[in-house]
């Protein structure tokens, strides 16, 4: 263990999912019952933001993951049609403390009568805006291109689809598929080495695991449940791990640990951790960093554990120091700083 330990600050959240700096001193979070928060980082005020994003709190949903650029703002959130739901993003502008302009510029369909496995994180890279979204217990509709559940969709900020899509001339599939075979997709950070997009993603009864986003690949799921079981115990489809022409996990867990939010590092504030990416653990309630070697993600060393809770979302400003929140009620949020 790394031991390091997490400063409380004097932040109020409750069941709190996303993060992302609006500045230097300021980050936006999201909470599961809809509310988004204006966090000053200097002296820790808390300023709640006006919005009419119809979020719905439900199983697994609610309010998620969120990003800016300046007062560009972009959620993504479950919502609800005919007592059904999906996984939706939304953009807005930030004006003072209040959202305008909400507008939807993505859902995922069908809707599915499930309370399970949204996703959702998105990340930017240029004017591509790429989004997790969770196969919702439906298993292998993660296969089927006719519709957008358990894939890893690409599209632009306003909402287009790229031209440069892998499938976008297929009419067998959705134009804005960038990836299949996801299961529960809830961490996605870019790596500033390869400038891939990683995601991590919830295995079964094991089989979490991180890996790259690329284009037109196949992660397998429910064929395969990369080293997991079945909540029974009984075997994903063959059992195998991995098969031919499905993509290969670059790190995986049995058992799973419940793998959240990640974020590759880079900063002063730890320069041993320098392009190594810091994972949170739901399941076993640690922060832990995956130190690499060519490019191979080869050992996973734990930072702490049991001290916040179920660490959900990840990130570090300009100094180096981690802001970490956890997907627990009456919390808070947290800062890693040297020692």
């Amino acid at each position: 263990m790394e031991e390091r330990g997490a400063e409380k600050t004097k932040i109020n959240l409750d069941a709190p999912w996303g993060m992302t700096w609006l500045d230097e001193n300021h980050l936006l979070i999201t909470q599961k019952s809809g509310q988004i928060f204006m966090v000053n980082t200097q002296n820790y005020s808390q300023t709640a933001i006006k919005h009419n994003i119809p979020s719905i709190q439900y199983g697994q949903g609610g309010m998620l993951d969120i990003i800016s650029e300046e007062n560009n703002v972009l959620v993504t959130c479950s919502i609800e049609k005919d007592g059904k739901h999906t996984t939706a993003i939304y953009h807005a502008e930030l004006s003072g403390d209040s959202l305008i302009n909400e507008k939807k510029i993505y859902e995922a369909l069908p809707y599915i009568k499930s309370p399970y496995h949204f996703g959702s994180r998105l990340e930017l890279k240029g004017d591509y805006l790429y989004a997790s979204i969770g196969e919702r217990g439906e298993g292998m509709i993660a296969q089927d291109p006719t519709n957008s559940i358990g894939t890893i969709t690409r599209i632009h900020k306003n909402g287009d689809t790229p031209d440069d899509n892998p499938y976008v001339d297929n009419p067998n599939w959705l134009p804005e598929i960038y990836q299949i075979g996801v299961r529960n997709p809830q961490g996605m950070s870019l790596d500033p080495v390869s400038e891939d997009i990683f995601i991590s993603n919830h295995g079964p009864k094991g089989g979490d695991f991180i890996g790259p986003v690329l284009a037109g690949t196949n992660y397998g799921w429910k064929q395969i449940g990369w080293g997991g079981t079945n909540y029974s115990g009984t075997k994903v489809g063959d059992g195998n791990a991995w098969e031919p022409g499905v993509l290969k996990p670059d790190f995986i867990w049995v058992p799973s640990i419940g793998v959240g939010g990640i974020k590759f590092y880079q900063g002063n504030a730890f320069p041993e951790w320098q392009n190594s990416l810091l994972v949170g653990s739901l399941k076993f309630e640690y922060l832990s960093v995956l130190h690499r070697q060519n490019n191979q993600f080869i050992e996973e060393k734990v930072i702490f554990k049991n001290e916040i809770g179920r660490v959900r979302d990840i990130e570090i400003n300009s100094k180096g120091e981690i802001f970490l929140i956890a997907d627990e009620f009456d919390s808070s949020l947290y800062v890693l700083r040297p020692n």
